[in-house]
């Protein structure tokens, strides 16, 4: 008679036959950096998450190292905005400027850097826009800049999230040209008009000011859209590829990671760590269970690069 309660009578037992584990190596931890002195902001829709300015950094990056956390994905917030985005690929932008600090403080520490207008226009929006149409084919230009400036800065990864076509061909092509062969692109290949993004607008200044996003960012009822959207960046180049966000499209990243071998990012967006945070206050949760929960799931659906609000925290329970 098959007893499965024999394999979960202890910890000892449940840990030797556990079949998913997350370790520290599989987390990504999204830092955000504001122009100016003396900053350390709150992101009040974020409990626990603040706006470094590059002056305030040193704090945070010793907590990350400590943590044991090697990756971070650096979202740059400038003072200066304008139509073209033009402090995005600027040689002096806050975001190169911070590429070039964190790697004179931690060199062996990954940077991942986030290639997208969003932040850095004054409208808000992924791309250049022209009589209220965001415009595919002339924002690629403006995109491969950022991307050779953020490499030049110092940038392990370049990660393209604006969801314009054919911008990973272009991308490639442009480190390639730059002689940047040897740089990945985690592409965020899946990555969906959703409503779990509003905290991180706020984080990062970058909510849009007229419209929304749902001409270039995907349908969040559309799975198989995915596959085809996953399948041509990886043609076009993707190294790593990504769904965003996790809790809601498990089937998706479960599709991906059986149907592509290529490794798979899930990105616990902000407003799923906005959640966990604020039930965990209100005493409804026990917020480490949870979070663990979460993960592990995404993990068994197949991510292999977990980008997560909550890495700290894991990282230490994980040495507990």
């Amino acid at each position: 008679m098959y007893r499965g309660r024999r394999l979960r009578v202890n910890e000892g037992i449940r840990s030797l036959v556990r079949e998913t584990h997350i370790q520290v190596e599989n987390l990504v931890y999204p830092v955000f950096i504001i122009e100016g002195t003396n900053i350390k902001a709150p992101v009040d829709s974020m409990p626990g998450i603040y706006q470094y300015s590059i002056d305030r950094l040193d704090e945070e990056l010793d907590r990350i190292h400590e943590s044991g956390v090697s990756s971070i994905l650096v979202f740059g917030i400038p003072a200066h905005k304008d139509e073209a985005g033009s402090q995005a690929y600027a040689e002096d932008g806050i975001t190169q400027k911070a590429i070039r600090y964190i790697k004179s403080r931690y060199p062996e520490m990954i940077i991942i850097a986030d290639v997208c207008l969003c932040e850095y226009t004054s409208h808000g929006h992924c791309g250049l826009i022209h009589e209220g149409e965001i415009l595919n084919d002339e924002t690629l230009p403006l995109l491969c800049k950022m991307s050779v400036s953020l490499c030049n800065a110092g940038a392990d990864i370049i990660a393209p999230s604006d969801m314009m076509d054919g911008r990973i061909e272009a991308i490639r092509k442009a480190l390639d040209e730059n002689g940047m062969i040897n740089v990945p692109i985690m592409s965020y290949s899946a990555k969906y008009a959703s409503g779990f993004y509003s905290p991180f607008r706020d984080a990062a200044h970058s909510a849009p000011c007229f419209g929304d996003r749902r001409s270039y960012q995907m349908d969040y009822a559309n799975g198989k859209e995915a596959l085809r959207e996953i399948e041509h960046d990886i043609e076009e180049g993707a190294d790593i590829v990504m769904v965003k966000p996790a809790l809601a499209y498990l089937d998706v990243i479960k599709e991906v990671s059986g149907r592509f071998d290529y490794p798979v990012a899930a990105y616990n967006v902000s407003g799923e760590y906005a959640m966990v945070k604020a039930a965990a206050q209100n005493g409804w949760i026990d917020e480490k269970r949870i979070v663990m929960e979460n993960l592990i799931g995404m993990k068994r659906a197949g991510a292999s690069v977990l980008i997560t609000y909550h890495a700290l925290d894991v990282a230490n329970w994980l040495k507990e």
